[in-house]
């Protein structure tokens, strides 16, 4: 795998904490990445309907805008968009055994962000 940066994928980042979602976006465009930012699952799905390059979806669970929470959101990605692999993130403890897709990930919160880019890394070098 070349270190080019058009190899990495488009990151999907879903967080409601504008502190956070700046770090993580920073992390990941550190480490390469493009990544949208949206900061709600509303805000996310428009885009997954109106660009077809987002290459993996990260999200946050506890978001109280928008009409649904990460988990219900990786379950409706992962049910209209097989493809796109998604990472679940939170701080609200591990998730419950139906909260997740099949072949999703989790990372609790607090993450290191080296921790964040090698499990995303990981995990788009396995779906492609």
């Amino acid at each position: 795998m070349s270190d080019s940066l058009s190899d990495q994928p488009v990151v999907l980042l879903v967080e409601d904490d504008g502190l956070l979602l700046m770090e993580a976006s920073d992390t990941l465009a550190d480490a390469g990445f493009t990544v949208v930012e949206a900061t709600h699952a509303d805000k996310a799905l428009k885009v997954l309907e109106n660009r077809d390059d987002v290459g993996v979806l990260m999200t946050d669970v506890d978001m109280p805008q928008g009409s649904m929470d990460g988990f219900a959101l990786a379950r409706l990605v992962a049910h209209r968009w097989p493809s796109i692999p998604v990472l679940v993130v939170s701080g609200m403890g591990t998730p419950g055994p139906n909260d997740m897709p099949d072949g999703a990930r989790f990372i609790p919160k607090p993450y290191e962000p080296t921790t964040l880019v090698r499990t995303l890394q990981a995990f788009i070098s396995r779906a492609a």
